[in-house]
């Protein structure tokens, strides 16, 4: 009779986020999070796969937990460390619109133009 086989690769959730089961601050899974550093000497493996990840482009922790495959849940609590470590962070978001007038005054010159 055969044992049942393990999967090598299983980590339970808890021994991936250090025993944590929320993350330190909120964060929702739409946030958008970019890597702006290497890994810290001696992080762990999810931590250096996230900003491996990160090193791409903007991604929401949904789309890490995608790539990842891993609960959302608990790359919300890694994220969250990377964020307060400093190791990723919140890209700027864009502060200066353009107002109506100028959109409209655009709107006129390209009508002008295909006239």
């Amino acid at each position: 009779m055969s044992r049942p086989r393990r999967d090598p690769d299983l980590v339970r959730a808890y021994v991936r986020t250090g025993g944590r089961s929320r993350p330190s601050r909120a964060l929702d899974l739409v946030s958008l999070v970019v890597a702006v550093a290497d890994p810290p000497p001696g992080a762990s493996p999810d931590a250096r796969r996230i900003l491996q990840i990160a090193r791409r482009g903007v991604l929401t922790p949904a789309e890490l937990a995608a790539y990842l495959d891993l609960p959302p849940s608990v790359v919300k609590i890694l994220v969250v460390d990377l964020l307060d470590s400093g190791h990723l962070t919140h890209p700027a978001p864009v502060e200066a619109l353009p107002g109506q007038a100028l959109l409209e005054e655009v709107l006129h010159g390209l009508r002008a133009l295909s006239a």
